[in-house]
């Protein structure tokens, strides 16, 4: 008899915990869910744009860089850059590495 009183609570606990979880996400009223995903869409398209905007500023320090490379590379400045005796410098690298290289 102890046994079967512990099972109807229990199941009744259960039952309880269910409903409670089941009703959750029903708290809050329509208006309030369509807010929300429209602040979600939102958010996206906002996303959208700055990553627009970021690839196109991308391409354009690559358009820049590639004018700037090709006018060092350019035979204006060829005397400049080619001295005899002198080994070529590269500016990309490491401060510390030119003198032991």
């Amino acid at each position: 008899m102890i046994q079967s009183s512990y099972g109807v609570i229990g199941l009744l606990l259960l039952l309880a915990c269910l409903t409670a979880a089941g009703s959750e996400s029903d708290l809050r009223p329509r208006a309030v869910r369509s807010s929300v995903c429209q602040e979600h869409t939102d958010l996206h398209s906002r996303m959208d744009a700055v990553e627009k905007r970021m690839e196109g500023t991308v391409e354009n320090l690559e358009a820049e860089l590639a004018a700037l490379l090709d006018a060092i590379h350019d035979t204006q400045w060829s005397p400049l850059l080619d001295k005899p005796g002198q080994t070529a410098v590269d500016i990309l690298q490491d401060p510390e590495q030119r003198g032991r290289s």
